[in-house]
């Protein structure tokens, strides 16, 4: 995933998930409305309560709240309802005050001391808003630091208990320092009383091997990074070292500047239950970090989603051991990449997630879109590449019933409920479109249009028409042409969905759709193909299929994201030779429930634009007024971009790739500038500059007249449609 996740972090959707629970002082109605409408207009979910006379309040203090606001009220003053809040409240409940008709400027510090989180004024909206989201960001990290000191406090008790029972070495460390030390740490150091251990060095007692490591491992412990607490030493302490090598951990402490150390003693783990202990491990630990998600970021639905290999090839068990590792991270990378989440280690090849959302509704979208995920994949290991197929199920989890007790039995269900394609009404709908409208062929090319002033880049051969063979191909085809065929019959042609990024703000969920399919063990990309030539009726097929299945993720991406768009990457075959095409896209558009004007923006190659400029236009307009934007890609590849420029009507130019290397040079991107200038001055159509695939380039891109950026560096091409500033 690409390093920029969100615009503001503040402004996330994170806040979205869960319900928004508002407490309202005030006697005027209109106002209370106000601020409701205001939340559920940003999509917030909103449970509110107008209150304005002691009686209520005190009652009202015995729920849970994230806010409350403060106008004015019959019988409550300001200061009284914070200090009441104060007094009953087990945490802190930010209060903000709405500006008082008599409210001076001087006044400001007064109301803070006085405990108002902040004094908010109705009247500029959005600057309200923004006040309203950091007070409640800040009303969260106080709930969840208090669930977080309730759960330290009980693994703490726990480990404790756990370490009585299984006979474990432990001791408190603060500074380094020994303060504290049960009777089995004593023992393993040859020590009798915990008056000889209290202010002796770790290091002095531990004596490890190899002191560097440990002292790189124990700075990390010490600064709160405990997920590499668990690790192994050599002592040279002469009382320890027949327990060599000793099993150590590191907890931390609810005392302050403290962090706890256990050591297994007596060998009661045998080699035999290691595997074991370890499983046991990653699900303890994976059941931890699911668990303080859940509080930390609290949403309506949730739900766990595992992912396993449902095969692995031959040669990952013929290789060598740094192969087979790299492939199991690579797995686990992949996982990463593509659901944009946490991923928890549940097993040695067991990957979980914890997908979340503020409906059940929107949540199913999620997990139907993670269908495209279970088709056949290629990993990179030392420049060769492997096949591996996922399976993926889930289970809906309730953070109420979430517990260490049952967690086991919530991952079987994950485990077993297999992630299944449920096809909606629409869903159907559009896959009926596909076999309804039958390709009907044209029986000529399209005349080559050439401006007799412009420089000419192309051969002007005399148009022929296509031939039986091309309709109806007897000859033995390619092979790349087979298995387009064959990728095609089984639906094993694969989709990849690129995010752009928006310079403006506006429009935010628009994505480039490209296609290509495995051959030979390697990823085939399927935009200007030579080979298809040979087959125009595959190609339309194939194009035909591309926008169905687009369709449908569009459908259920929209669910989420009302506003999304796709541009879909096409041949010129279904332009410029299937009559139905039109037809075909008018029907999907209905399907797919888009309101907005054009959800689908058609992209297509400027070398075959330029070839057939006239015939082009003609199509163009046919296809708008049908509901579909045209684009243009490779646009500034040849010769005819201005005359296209002029003739054509576009909503979108992609610009041709060699545009991005001239962001590595001043003096290019001051020719760049220029070039998209006048560009400009012919048409002011939006343009995308991609394959900004790293910071440099990024932020280069921000001095020169294009609208969208797209590139690795904000997202990777993806299986399925996400937004890669969910988090």
């Amino acid at each position: 995933m690409g390093s920029l996740e969100v615009r503001n972090l503040l402004l996330s959707k994170k806040l979205k998930l869960s319900e928004t629970r508002l407490l309202i002082i005030d006697d005027n109605q209109i106002r209370y409305n106000e601020i409701v409408e205001l939340f559920q207009s940003k999509n917030h979910l909103v449970h509110a309560t107008l209150l304005d006379e002691l009686k209520s309040f005190e009652k009202q203090l015995n729920t849970s709240w994230d806010l409350v606001i403060f106008g004015q009220a019959y019988d409550i003053k300001i200061e009284q309802a914070v200090t009441l809040i104060q007094a009953s409240a087990e945490i802190d409940i930010p209060v903000l005050l709405l500006k008082p008709n008599d409210y001076q400027n001087d006044q400001y510090l007064s109301y803070i001391q006085k405990g108002i989180y902040e004094v908010i004024n109705l009247e500029y909206t959005e600057r309200f808003y923004v006040s309203l989201i950091r007070a409640l960001s800040y009303s969260r990290t106080l709930q969840a630091q208090k669930h977080l000191l309730t759960d330290l406090e009980n693994a703490k008790n726990q480990a404790q208990a756990l370490a009585v029972e299984q006979h474990k070495a432990v001791a408190l460390i603060q500074e380094g320092i020994h303060t504290e030390a049960n009777e089995e740490y004593l023992k393993l150091f040859g020590l009798n009383d915990v008056a000889d251990i209290i202010g002796l060095p770790l290091l002095d007692i531990l004596q490890p091997k190899n002191i560097n490591d440990f002292k790189q491992r124990f700075k990390k412990v010490s600064q709160g990074q405990f997920d590499l607490a668990r690790f192994e030493i050599d002592t040279l302490n002469a009382n320890a070292q027949s327990e060599n090598p000793l099993k150590i951990e590191f907890l931390p402490s609810d005392e302050e500047d403290a962090i706890q150390i256990t050591i297994e003693t007596n060998s009661y783990a045998t080699n035999s239950s290691e595997l074991s202990k370890n499983r046991v491990s990653f699900i303890a630990n994976s059941f931890q970090q699911i668990h303080y998600a859940l509080i930390n970021q609290p949403a309506k639905s949730n739900a766990l989603v595992l992912f396993s290999f449902s095969d692995c090839p031959k040669e990952i068990f013929n290789s060598n051991w740094d192969t087979a590792l790299q492939y199991l991270e690579n797995f686990k990378h992949f996982v990463k990449e593509q659901t944009n989440s946490t991923v928890y280690q549940i097993d040695n090849i067991l990957y979980g997630v914890l997908l979340q959302a503020e409906s059940d509704t929107i949540l199913e979208s999620r997990i139907q879109g993670l269908h495209a995920l279970e088709k056949s994949q290629l990993l990179e290991i030392n420049s060769k590449t492997y096949p591996f197929n996922l399976k993926i199920g889930y289970t809906n989890i309730y953070p109420n019933d979430f517990t260490e007790q049952n967690f086991s039995h919530l991952l079987e269900q994950a485990y077993n409920h297999r992630l299944v394609k449920k096809d909606s009404v629409s869903d159907l709908q559009l896959s009926a479109t596909l076999e309804e409208t039958k390709i009907e062929l044209t029986t000529e090319k399209p005349k080559l249009e050439l401006e007799v002033n412009q420089p000419i880049q192309f051969e002007a051969a005399p148009a022929k028409p296509i031939t039986e063979t091309q309709l109806n191909p007897t000859f033995q085809e390619s092979p790349i042409l087979t298995q387009i065929a064959h990728s095609l019959e089984k639906g094993e042609i694969q989709l990849k969905y690129q995010q752009l990024y928006d310079k403006q703000d506006s429009i935010l969920n628009i994505y480039e759709v490209s296609c290509g399919f495995i051959f030979e063990n390697q990823w085939k990309k399927i935009s200007n193909l030579i080979e298809l030539d040979d087959d125009v009726e595959l190609s339309i097929k194939l194009d035909r299929w591309i926008l169905v299945e687009a369709c449908k993720q569009l459908h259920n991406f929209i669910t989420q994201y009302p506003e999304a768009k796709l541009v879909v990457n096409l041949n010129r075959h279904v332009l410029f030779n299937d009559k139905q095409f039109p037809e075909l896209i008018s029907k999907l558009l209905t399907i797919v429930g888009s309101r907005l004007a054009y959800p689908l923006i058609l992209q297509f190659d400027e070398e075959d634009i330029a070839k057939n400029i006239i015939e082009s236009q003609k199509q163009f307009a046919i296809l708008k007024e049908n509901g579909a934007e045209i684009s243009i890609r490779r646009f500034g590849s040849t010769f005819s971009s201005e005359t296209i420029l002029k003739q054509i009507d576009v909503g979108l130019l992609t610009l041709d790739e060699k545009f991005t290397d001239k962001l590595n040079n001043d003096a290019a991107i001051t020719e760049f500038q220029h070039l998209l200038e006048k560009y400009h001055e012919i048409k002011p159509v939006d343009m995308v500059l991609k394959n900004l695939n790293d910071m440099n380039l990024f932020a280069n891109a921000w001095n020169v007249e294009v609208r969208y950026l797209q590139g690795e560096y904000f997202q990777k091409k993806l299986d399925h449609l996400t937004d890669v500033q969910d988090h």
